[in-house]
C-alpha cells in the first residue's frame, strides 16, 4: 500500500511525518512517501493532506504547484480513494474561507471557513490545547475511540459545512465547533491526531486500515 503525505511547503509537517512513520513501523506492506510529485500522488492508495498557517496561504501554496489541485481532485473526488485532511487540510475541503482574505477553497464539501466567535474576548484565539470531542456518528476513523476523548487543537477558524450529515465529531469552545468530517472516502480532522498521543495514533492507524 502506497501512502503519500502531500508536502506543498505549507509549514512544518515533521510531526505528521513522524506520527505516520511510527504507526507504519514494522508494517512492511506500507510504503510511506512525502511528496508533491504528481506521478507519486496518482499511484498512491491513500493521501494525507496536512495544513499549517492560514487558509489563504495554504491554498496559495497548493495552487502554486502545477497540476496538484487537479490531481488531488481526481484522486479524491473522481476515483474516490481515501484522503485525510488535517487542520487547514480539512478546512480546504470548503467552498470558501475568510482568513486574511476571501479565498476559494477546493469545493469538495460545500461550506465555509469562518473565524471562531470568541464572544468578545471571553475565549482566547487561537484555540490551543486539549479539548474533549463529541462523536456525532459512526465513523471509520473513530473505530475503538471512546466518545469524549481529548484531542489537541491549534486554530482560530472553523469549518461550517452546509450538509450537517458529514459531521462526525464536534468540540465545545465558545460554541459547538465541527472538529471532524466524513463523507464516503473523504476524512478530515480539525484537531491534530499526530499531536494527540496514543488516541491520535489510533485514528491514524484506523485511516491506514481503510
Amino acid at each position: 500500500m502506497n501512502v503519500t503525505i502531500v508536502d506543498y511547503q505549507s509549514g512544518n509537517i515533521s510531526s505528521v511525518i513522524n506520527s505516520f512513520t511510527e504507526v507504519t513501523k514494522g508494517k512492511g506492506k506500507v510504503n510511506l512517501e512525502v511528496a508533491s510529485d504528481i506521478k507519486k500522488i496518482k499511484s498512491s492508495d491513500k493521501i494525507v493532506l496536512p495544513g499549517q498557517g492560514s487558509f489563504k496561504s495554504c491554498l496559495d501554496s497548493l495552487n502554486s504547484i502545477s497540476g496538484l489541485v487537479e490531481t488531488l481532485k481526481e484522486f479524491a473526488i473522481t476515483n474516490k480513494k481515501p484522503l485525510l485532511g488535517i487542520c487547514v487540510g480539512l478546512q480546504m475541503f470548503a467552498d470558501v474561507g475568510y482568513e486574511e482574505a476571501e479565498t476559494k477553497g477546493l469545493g469538495w464539501i460545500s461550506g465555509k471557513v469562518s473565524k471562531i466567535d470568541n464572544q468578545k474576548g471571553k475565549f482566547k484565539l487561537p484555540h490551543i490545547g486539549w479539548n474533549e470531542i463529541e462523536i456525532q456518528k459512526e465513523s471509520k476513523i473513530f473505530k475503538d475511540i471512546k466518545n469524549k476523548s481529548h484531542m489537541y487543537f491549534v486554530h482560530s477558524y472553523e469549518f461550517i459545512p452546509e450538509d450537517k450529515s458529514v459531521i462526525s465529531a464536534t468540540t465545545n469552545y465558545s460554541s459547538k465547533i465541527v472538529c471532524s468530517v466524513e463523507r464516503d472516502n473523504l476524512f478530515g480532522t480539525q484537531f491534530h491526531p499526530e499531536k494527540s498521543d496514543k488516541i491520535g495514533l489510533k485514528i491514524i492507524d484506523n485511516f491506514l486500515k481503510l
